[in-house]
């Protein structure tokens, strides 16, 4: 896989300590060609599937396919129209796939993608995985999970600490190929980033085990790499009763 100067990455996804198989996906995508590289810039995807042994890992590997070869083959819009237009292809896939095989009702993902152009980053989210923008001694979720419990801190009845730790948090409200229609969260303007910052899109696998804090001190001093491999090893410490899926790209 090429990737040009400009960024940092590395990549890890675990079964963790508890499953049998690895429900989550994760890619990065670059154009081949070089003059096409200003204008789509790199893309990353996370994908948490669900549904059972089968369903969700074939949730999850067609939101990462389609959402990758829609953003690919795209020649009008923008990186923003590209990654909404990927969800709703991913979304009506799975639900297709779901169909021709009923085994496989209820299958769906969560899905996090973001295309990064020079020093402006879009994204696109349905689901609970997650996207965080880490700058200096700072930590800032950039994604908003479609959960119950997220519900719940949003209507007053929970604090946000609280939801961090609750036994219903992973009970999702929105996912690919779960109810009619999606509505992905996508900020109308891309954020502006710096040299030095980092960019971690995980899976709930990592995020409930760890704190924000614990985050921003994994990233701290070491190489996208290591933080990967950082992150995974004291999620499975922790027990890893999910799959573990991470993405880290560190801005030059």
């Amino acid at each position: 896989m090429r990737v040009r100067p400009g960024v940092e990455l590395a990549g890890l996804s675990d079964v963790g300590c508890q499953r049998e198989n690895n429900e989550d996906r994760y890619s990065y995508w670059e154009p081949a060609s070089d003059s096409e590289f200003p204008m789509k810039g790199r893309l990353a995807i996370v994908a948490d599937g669900m549904g059972g042994y089968e369903g969700g890992q074939e949730a999850s590997r067609i939101a990462v396919e389609v959402i990758e070869r829609v953003y690919a083959g795209a020649v009008q819009g923008d990186p923003r129209a590209w990654l909404l237009l990927g969800f709703q292809t991913a979304h009506q896939s799975i639900q297709e796939y779901a169909a021709k095989y009923p085994d496989l009702h209820g299958m769906g993902t969560t899905c996090t993608a973001m295309a990064l152009l020079d020093h402006q980053l879009y994204f696109a989210h349905v689901g609970d995985s997650r996207l965080y923008l880490l700058r200096g001694t700072s930590i800032s979720r950039l994604t908003h999970d479609h959960s119950y419990v997220s519900r719940l801190v949003q209507n007053g009845v929970l604090r946000a600490e609280e939801a961090e730790s609750h036994p219903q948090r992973h009970i999702l409200t929105a996912a690919l190929g779960a109810g009619n229609n999606i509505t992905p969260d996508s900020p109308p303007q891309p954020v502006a980033l710096e040299s030095g910052d980092a960019l971690v899109l995980c899976t709930d696998g990592l995020w409930s085990l760890l704190s924000e804090g614990e985050i921003q001190n994994a990233v701290a001093g070491k190489t996208a790499a290591e933080i990967c491999d950082a992150l995974v090893d004291t999620a499975k410490k922790r027990g890893g009763p999910d799959n573990i899926t991470v993405q880290v790209l560190r801005i030059a």
